[in-house]
């Protein structure tokens, strides 16, 4: 594997470009997905460099699937969703358009989103949620 250091993810783990938080660890990051496919669309990072799930060590992963289920649970209890969908694609190919591990969590049922990246969300309410969702947390 050869990481890209200058992916965008890795310019979020670095400060480099600003995110809306929802939750950090010495592990991991949660943040506001800005091209939404459902209001609360959050996404979660290893700290790791990881492109893959392959790339990422059992021990690194425990912590991010860890945040993930806080955030899951936190999204769940604060948009009073009763489903939320998790996605993770692996390379390219699989559709993965960010080379760093990264979890979707999409708060809301399958018939009901919208493509992925298909346009930006309204910046206040993205910034709004992640508020509300990190006050859970």
């Amino acid at each position: 594997m050869s990481y890209d250091d200058n992916n965008i993810f890795a310019k979020i783990l670095r400060g480099d470009i600003p995110s809306f938080k929802v939750y950090e660890d010495d592990y991991t990051l949660a943040f506001m997905d800005i091209m939404p496919q459902a209001d609360g669309h959050t996404l979660v990072i290893p700290k790791f460099k990881a492109e893959t799930l392959l790339d990422i060590p059992a021990d690194e992963l425990i912590h991010t699937m860890t945040t993930v289920q806080k955030v899951m649970s936190a999204l769940k209890s604060t948009l009073g969703v009763e489903g939320v969908v998790l996605m993770q694609l692996n390379g390219e190919a699989a559709g993965q358009t960010v080379p760093h591990l990264h979890f979707h969590l999409i708060p809301e049922h399958l018939r009901k989103l919208k493509g992925h990246g298909a346009e930006q969300g309204d910046m206040e309410k993205i910034k709004a949620l992640a508020q509300k969702i990190s006050s859970a947390l």
